[in-house]
């Protein structure tokens, strides 16, 4: 199966030193960044609109990006962690965010830089995450303010470790 899939004459658009992984899914109009990284089962589906994303974002294992049709692209920041099996749909999120595993964002959303979605957590419509927060549940709310070490330590650490891990696959 073909790894990078052209819709309506439109193909991704790949930055810089990239992995992707054999069993990653990157369909029409996508445009990456440089040292991303797209794990396996991975699926991200610009058919419909566009998704765009920047440098040193990993899609992990099983997550799935879409968007809504003459509604809602998906625009993802720089060093952005999305995490195994998490759904991100027509949103926005900024720089230096962690989407935690099996999260849901919904459409409209906008996550501003330094936030932590923990895993589990379903975004709905429409909500704005402010930056410095950890927030969670179903609907997702504030749960903890984000400390400085944990920005550090969860959400730059992340994005970094996972440049490391990909070069191991190149």
């Amino acid at each position: 199966m073909q790894t990078i899939v052209e819709v309506r004459g439109i193909s991704p658009k790949m930055g810089h030193l990239n992995f992707i992984a054999d069993t990653a899914r990157l369909i029409g109009d996508v445009k990456t960044g440089n040292d991303c990284s797209f794990w396996y089962g991975a699926v991200i589906r610009g058919d419909v609109n566009a998704i765009r994303i920047g440098d040193r974002v990993n899609i992990q294992d099983g997550a799935i990006i879409h968007c809504t049709y003459e509604k809602s692209q998906t625009i993802i920041g720089d060093d952005v962690s999305v995490g195994h099996g998490a759904v991100l749909h027509g949103c926005t999120i900024d720089k230096e965010v962690l989407i935690g595993m099996k999260a849901i964002i919904m459409d409209n959303t906008h996550i501003e830089s330094h936030v932590i979605v923990a895993a589990g957590a379903v975004v709905l419509e429409n909500q704005r995450l402010e930056s410095g927060w950890i927030y969670g549940g179903i609907p997702a709310k504030k749960i903890k303010k984000l400390e400085s070490d944990n920005l550090q330590f969860f959400i730059k650490r992340t994005a970094k470790n996972y440049t490391l891990y990909s070069s191991w696959f190149k």
